[in-house]
């Protein structure tokens, strides 16, 4: 058995040689003659840069050293395919101001096409008249600010069920990372779909495993000339299996929907208003960009919080003095009520300071969304042709000395008085993005982390686990859809405010 799958390795990797070298041959070089005058590392035959991230570093932290060396605008070239990586205010300004509708789309993907369903989610659609019905309909219908305020009780009901899971283990470690995850997750799919049943279990598993899968480099992505590699390395079944699995919970979920329609709830979700839009003739009479903005939602809308999360606990805990002005500012506003009350975040000023601080050096989505441009252009003196793949490095951004003093250190304070926000008006600072593709769950997100935060701290006293001093704490990344901590958050709560029940 053994010898057969050497030989079946060997013989998949002689055709896939043959392959690129066939292709190599009649490549053309219209494009490459322009592309190999940007700054790059050296490339290898067939396989590019790839081997640049053979170690142990993430990706992230490869493009920052090597944009070091190579400059703010780097050709890399993984695979078959070249990118270019902006890691400079300066060249993403070009990118997302002065050529944002040249750089509006997105290339393509095996994974991307299976699970935007053709491009008909938010994230994936090509600019055009279907993405502005679809941002429209993100912006005032599903996501505004009135619709925010509307979720409030789903805020409150769903943190108070976390201090109490977390009041039940106090004296012992509680995985906080586990916990934000479940926290995140519990409020996007009861805004979403209203369910809180077995299928929340269900959901949950389905985006950890999809989260997982896109945070990998799909090599039949990065050699789509060779037409048969995706059935080859087994890729194409993979795809299809989960797709599969997914379409059939989205399915059932809305046809659930659709057969409650005349039943009174409690409050209307966002899959309803996406089902009136559809019966409004917004959306097609399909639903794929239905259940392609619902997969939207659950991985933007929960991966991204629960990462914040997970670092803003990191890093207060490290930083004692930060974790304690944090929380003396939450029971000074909070005491009074004896619960964490939605109507006073705005006087939580030094908590929104930790919230900006933990996204600019722990950018939950490290990269914009890679982008293609539709026509040729020039960045940083250089022209770009049709088509080129482009990666604005948010992560990078974050941590550039000319505009952070002291960018490796966590410092809240810094955003004091400062008028740098998430709107991605500051290119230094892009959590959410910039541009016509700026995220439209802004508001949504900013309630989430805002609630989720202020109820841990204002109930909780925090220490590291297994009598580890804060300092030591081990702040290692792992890179997936977000970037996440390599070990999980282990923290030891005793309970500081009794959990008062709210009407």
């Amino acid at each position: 058995m053994e010898s057969l799958t050497l030989a079946l390795s060997f013989l998949l990797s002689a055709f896939i040689l043959f392959k690129l070298l066939s292709n190599a041959k009649h490549k053309s070089n219209s494009s490459s003659k322009y592309l190999n005058l940007i700054p790059g590392p050296k490339r290898l035959p067939m396989i590019g840069t790839l081997h640049l991230h053979a170690g142990d570093s993430p990706p992230h932290h490869v493009f920052r050293d090597l944009s070091r060396k190579h400059g703010p605008l780097m050709r890399v070239q993984l695979g078959e395919l070249p990118f270019l990586i902006v890691s400079s205010v300066e060249v993403a300004k070009e990118v997302l101001r002065t050529h944002d509708v040249a750089y509006s789309n997105r290339p393509p993907g095996l994974a991307a096409e299976a699970f935007s369903y053709n491009y008909t989610g938010i994230g994936m659609a090509p600019y055009g008249e279907s993405w502005r019905i679809l941002k429209k309909i993100c912006t005032v219908e599903l996501l505004s600010m009135k619709r925010v305020r509307a979720f409030r009780h789903i805020r409150q009901e769903e943190t108070i069920n976390l201090a109490k899971r977390i009041a039940a283990l106090q004296g012992s470690p509680v995985n906080v990372s586990d916990e934000g995850h479940l926290l995140a997750y519990d409020i996007v799919t009861r805004a979403s779909v209203r369910t809180k049943t077995e299928d929340r279990l269900t959901i949950i598993h389905m985006i950890k495993k999809l989260s997982n899968f896109g945070a990998q480099f799909n090599v039949a992505d990065l050699y789509p000339s060779i037409k048969l590699l995706p059935f080859l390395t087994g890729i194409q079944f993979k795809i299809q299996k989960m797709h599969r699995k997914m379409d059939a919970m989205f399915e059932s979920i809305i046809a659930e929907h659709r057969a409650a329609a005349g039943a009174v709830n409690e409050y209307e979700d966002l899959l309803d208003t996406l089902i009136k839009c559809q019966e409004g003739s917004e959306l097609p009479s399909n639903n794929d960009a239905i259940k392609a903005v619902l997969l939207d939602m659950f991985l933007a809308g929960s991966e991204t919080s629960a990462a914040v999360i997970e670092w803003a606990m990191s890093e207060m805990v490290k930083n004692p003095h930060t974790l304690k002005k944090a929380q003396e500012e939450v029971r000074k506003v909070f005491d009074e009520t004896g619960y964490v009350d939605e109507e006073r975040f705005g006087e939580l000023k030094y908590l929104g300071l930790v919230i900006k601080e933990t996204m600019r050096l722990h950018a939950p989505l490290p990269f914009l969304v890679p982008r293609v441009n539709t026509q040729r252009c020039t960045l940083n003196g250089y022209e770009v042709p049709m088509n080129t793949r482009l990666i604005v490095h948010v992560w990078a951004l974050g941590r550039d000395p000319k505009y952070w003093p002291h960018p490796e250190k966590f410092m809240p304070e810094r955003f004091e008085g400062a008028s740098v926000d998430y709107t991605g008006n500051d290119l230094e600072y892009l959590p959410f993005g910039s541009g016509r593709r700026l995220c439209p769950g802004i508001s949504f997100g900013a309630a989430n982390l805002h609630s989720s935060l202020a109820t841990l701290l204002y109930h909780f006293d925090w220490k590291p686990a297994h009598g580890l001093r804060h300092e030591d704490l081990d702040m290692t990344e792992a890179f997936a859809v977000t970037i996440r901590r390599k070990n999980d958050l282990l923290l030891i709560p005793t309970l500081a405010r009794p959990l008062k029940v709210v009407e």
